[in-house]
């Protein structure tokens, strides 16, 4: 079954790619062995750095089923996923992840994300878009507010 949800987010992909809408990537998500939502990668007809496929079938599977949290999904991706998406399929508490192509794989045709992985343990000041941290007296506050609310939702 892994196979055949597989292969659905690589035509999408394919597709994508062959219709111009975006970028070789494509992903669905899989509850209970039924696609819930799929999306290849918008980046260029958003205008959005942030809508690679596995971000967009995140953001649709959420609104699908109601929840910011994806618990017992999976999902599906035509290749292995950028820093940007792991980060989104951590926060989305997705089950688990199948990919098709490598990192590698995608560096080769000219998808290097290696950089972002380097960066990620390089100090933020001293990163190569400067992270620079600024001390205003009441910078805790949001926290502060955030911490004494009775009725916060936890994610």
């Amino acid at each position: 079954m892994h196979e055949t949800f597989l292969q659905q987010a690589i035509d999408l992909a394919a597709e994508n790619a062959e219709s111009g809408q975006g970028g070789p990537y494509g992903a669905i998500v899989v509850q209970d062995n039924r696609l819930i939502a799929a999306s290849g990668n918008k980046v260029t007809t958003n205008i959005d750095p942030t809508a690679h496929a596995e971000v967009m079938a995140i953001r649709l599977a959420c609104q699908e089923l109601h929840d910011f949290q994806l618990q017992g999904c999976i999902l599906y991706s035509s290749c292995e996923p950028c820093p940007m998406c792991l980060g989104a399929i951590y926060w989305a508490r997705l089950e688990k992840v199948y990919f098709a192509c490598s990192r590698h794989d995608a560096a080769a045709a000219n998808f290097d994300d290696s950089f972002i992985y380097d960066e990620i343990s390089v100090q933020p000041h001293q990163r190569r878009i400067a992270m620079l941290h600024l001390s205003l007296p009441n910078a805790l506050e949001p926290f502060d507010i955030w911490a004494k609310k009775s009725d916060k939702v936890l994610y």
